[in-house]
């Protein structure tokens, strides 16, 4: 791909950039705590964005994305935001610098990236981590990490309507090979853990299902959380326990009680996680990892019938821990699997989806890699 990227630039703009990457993230556990003041615990991935970049000496920005074969120029006032919608990112970052007094002048650039869309491992937060860490490096800025991630995470607040969370920037920006990273989203306090699991593979499966759901369900599920808070008189459910979830049950609907119980229950199993690694522990973690799925099903409700099938194929099969990744509703399955069940497992999983569904899943091997860096 690297290869691909500078002869695109060679093409486009006759010349020779400097060359950086940015990766994806998987979250190993830790759903829907963020939003409730939780712990989540990402890594880095082998698969991200690409980009060369080279100043111009101008006060434009000429890019060329290779995966959609299309080109924006664009200036850098807050009037000049460009139409293409991936071309809104990299403008959103350079903004973003601006606001925070950095000095940014036009540049040309060839991107291309690995990371499937729509598969929940955040290209667009691979994209702005590219371009924040090549610009500071590039314009010599001094931005520290926190700040580039809160860069791509502004990015999407403020230029593409996305209100997301700081996990997705966090780990493609402060990424490291062999470890994931325990984050709290509340004090953004962050830790490595080694994450190194001889004899097993970590594969995503993806179902290729995605859910369109009515009244807003994320929203829903937020609000319920909010509400047992309140009651709780805590500011996060981050801060409560099973017991005063109990003492309260009788004066709050089933439904808020269940969203509850699995938020409350997947903060401990991030924590039970972490203590696992240190011991090399991975069977506890993928005990976790099942009960997780069981969570986010049964009590949270954000799973689907895809993602249920292909988790009973992985307990069916032997298969040490499998939960659904990320929000919900589609997307896919996490699997840490022994490497002599791996190739009976893929194969069953792909012929038992196929003959429920009428297609096949699609299969991601995950290794767990640096964060942004500079590769030319």
């Amino acid at each position: 791909m690297q290869q691909k990227i500078r002869t695109k630039f060679q093409e486009h703009f006759n010349t020779e950039g400097s060359v950086f990457a940015s990766p994806g993230r998987i979250n190993l556990i830790g759903e829907h705590t963020d939003y409730n003041g939780g712990f989540v615990f990402p890594g880095a991935i082998d698969k991200g964005m690409i980009a060369e970049i080279k100043l111009n000496g101008t006060d434009k920005v000429r890019a060329y994305s290779v995966d959609l074969d299309d080109y924006a120029e664009f200036g850098l006032n807050e009037n000049d935001l460009p139409a293409a919608g991936w071309a809104k990112y990299i403008f959103g970052v350079c903004r973003e610098i601006i606001k925070r007094g950095g000095e940014i002048h036009g540049f040309d650039t060839v991107f291309a990236g690995d990371v499937p869309l729509g598969a929940g491992m955040s290209s667009s937060a691979a994209l702005e981590s590219t371009y924040a860490f090549a610009l500071n490096e590039l314009f010599k800025l001094g931005i520290d990490k926190f700040e580039l991630a809160k860069i791509g995470q502004s990015t999407e607040h403020n230029y593409v309507g996305v209100k997301c969370g700081i996990m997705d920037q966090f780990a493609s920006i402060f990424g490291k090979k062999g470890s994931l990273i325990r984050l709290d989203c509340r004090s953004l306090e962050y830790k490595y853990f080694p994450f190194n699991p001889k004899g097993y593979k970590l594969v995503l499966l993806d179902t290729l299902a995605k859910h369109e759901l009515v009244d807003s369900p994320y929203n829903k599920r937020r609000e319920s959380c909010e509400r047992v808070a309140a009651k709780l008189n805590v500011e996060f459910l981050r801060d409560a326990t099973i017991e005063m979830l109990e003492g309260v049950k009788a004066e709050i609907t089933e439904e808020d009680y269940m969203r509850a119980k699995y938020v409350i229950e997947e903060k401990q199993r991030v924590l039970d996680v972490c203590d696992a690694l240190e011991k090399d522990d991975y069977e506890t973690v993928g005990q976790k990892m099942y009960e997780t799925h069981h969570g986010m099903s049964k009590l949270y409700e954000v799973s689907c019938e895809e993602l249920d099938f292909l988790n009973d194929v992985a307990k069916a099969c032997g298969v040490t821990g499998s939960r659904v990744m990320g929000g919900g509703f589609g997307g896919c399955t996490i699997n840490l699997v022994k490497d002599e069940l791996y190739d009976a497992f893929i194969q069953k999983a792909f012929a038992e989806y196929k003959a429920k569904f009428g297609f096949e899943p699609k299969m991601y091997p995950v290794v767990i890699s640096d964060g942004a860096r500079q590769l030319a």
